[in-house]
């Protein structure tokens, strides 16, 4: 991708013998691994069970055929694009891309020519002979003389296989004819191809049990490097209170575990939003109590009405939320409880351009009294699950529904496809929701659809609390 903002390298490899993602160039069984590309900022993590159903459907729908085998890993990588995109990658290659159409309310499959190393497609596929393969191999538009078969369900725009008689994959592309329009053509364009990389795919089952034996050497070096650096904050400023800004979410998790593993009990501090999942505060409690950890509470919740009322409500352009409902709970909450802290704070580079610019520890303008400090700011989303799964941690089942990062419901940083699908989960916090933006709307001359269409995610102003960070 040009021009990107992540400047870091993407640690994501592939073992070939162990039949697992690696998170660097050497496995645990002692082979070298091979690179898999994928988009930056290449924060891959796991497919669920909702996420592979979700692929599964999508793809059957579309070309007749589920693609994600069982045994097989499955693994997702969210990359920039109007709404919601997810490069799928299997057997060390990317198979194809999901992306949500937020206008026409549904998902779009775009293929890769490695998926037809999985499976092989019964809709939405053209034949071609085997010479016009050659062209095609090397560029070439897919032309009508060429063709000897076409699947009757294309429609003109949609995502197509091109299969030579030989049964090789050779392209995918968008029909630039429908089926109907191919009925006694002798000229014109079908398909225009898309050039995509042609990687080696493993298509050998394998567990998440191989993944966290092929990564042991990786995760355990990682824990000990962040082991090294919480004790060495904690060193560098021995009269300050340690603690755990602990949120529900699986950095935050990881970032307590590495603290226990480092010999220490430290209190947890939460910042509740008001504008929480019922499985954050369940998690919240659960994993203090497991730990025996003692869990030190503040609510935003007042702050956030109190400054909707005024402000109207958080865009992705203005999040004065950031401040009201959690970093001013916490300043309040540390100068209470030890005047000052240090918060080991599960923040990752890979999370976005403007955490991978950001210093590993640092004080926020906003919570001076608050000694914040990274120690998985080097990790990403897959050594993060990879260690959660061998540690057996307590992670928050969201997860598992589909969310990738966990935060208030109705983040307006979350996508639409996402909000649609909290919105069909937890239909009476949405439409309380909704009430309460609508009323704002209309006493203040918003349109209809400013509420029911997601505008209200997009301010479009300078105001100065509108860069504010999200971590406490």
């Amino acid at each position: 991708m040009k021009n990107s903002p992540f400047l870091a390298p993407v640690p994501f490899y592939w073992c070939d013998k162990c039949h697992s993602p690696v998170m660097g160039k050497l496995c645990s069984c002692g082979e070298k691994t091979r690179p898999v590309s994928v988009t930056p900022p290449g924060d891959v993590r796991p497919a669920f069970d909702r996420d592979r159903n979700l692929v599964n459907r999508l793809f059957e729908e579309q070309f007749g055929v589920p693609l994600i085998p069982e045994g097989f890993l499955a693994i997702l990588n969210k990359v920039p694009d109007e709404d919601r995109m997810e490069e799928i990658i299997i057997g060390g290659a990317v198979v194809c891309a999901i992306r949500y159409i937020p206008a026409e309310s549904r998902w779009e499959v775009l293929p890769r020519e490695a998926a037809a190393s999985l499976v092989v497609p019964t809709k939405r596929f053209i034949k071609v002979t085997d010479d016009a393969a050659g062209y095609i191999k090397e560029g070439s538009s897919v032309l009508m003389p060429g063709v000897t078969f076409v699947s009757p369900d294309i429609a003109v725009g949609d995502s197509v296989f091109v299969i030579a008689e030989s049964g090789e994959c050779v392209a995918v592309g968008r029909a630039k004819m429908s089926y109907q329009e191919t009925v006694g053509a002798t000229r014109g364009q079908l398909v225009r191809t898309r050039r995509t990389q042609k990687p080696v795919v493993d298509a050998s089952p394998s567990t998440w049990n191989d993944a966290i034996s092929a990564n042991k050497n990786i995760l355990d070096l990682y824990e000990r490097k962040s082991i090294e650096f919480i004790l060495d904050v904690i060193a560098k400023n021995p009269d300050i209170q340690p603690t755990v800004s602990y949120s529900g979410g699986k950095d935050s998790l990881v970032t307590l575990l590495i603290t226990l593993k480092a010999g220490l009990r430290l209190p947890l501090i939460f910042a509740d939003t008001g504008l929480e999942f019922p499985e954050t505060i369940e998690n919240v409690h659960q994993v203090s109590e497991m730990f025996g950890l003692p869990l030190i509470e503040e609510s935003g919740d007042s702050g956030f009405w109190e400054a909707f009322e005024t402000q109207g409500p958080p865009a992705v352009d203005f999040r004065w939320c950031c401040k009201a409902c959690k970093l001013t709970p916490v300043k309040t909450l540390i100068e209470n409880e030890w005047g000052e802290a240090i918060s080991f704070i599960g923040q990752r580079k890979f999370e976005s351009a403007k955490r991978m610019q950001s210093p590993r520890v640092w004080r926020n303008r906003n919570v001076p009294c608050q000694l914040s400090a990274a120690p998985i700011q080097h990790w990403t989303a897959m050594h993060d699950w990879l260690y959660l799964f061998r540690e057996k941690a307590p992670y928050n089942p969201l997860y598992e529904l589909g969310l990738d990062r966990i935060g208030c419901f109705m983040c307006p940083s979350s996508d639409i496809a996402c909000m649609k699908d909290i919105e069909a989960r937890y239909p009476e916090m949405w439409a309380d929701w909704e009430k309460k933006l609508k009323a704002w709307g209309d006493a203040n001359g918003r349109s209809p659809e400013w509420a029911s269409k997601g505008l209200w995610r997009i301010r479009e102003t300078n105001e100065e609390d509108g860069d504010i960070d999200g971590h406490f």
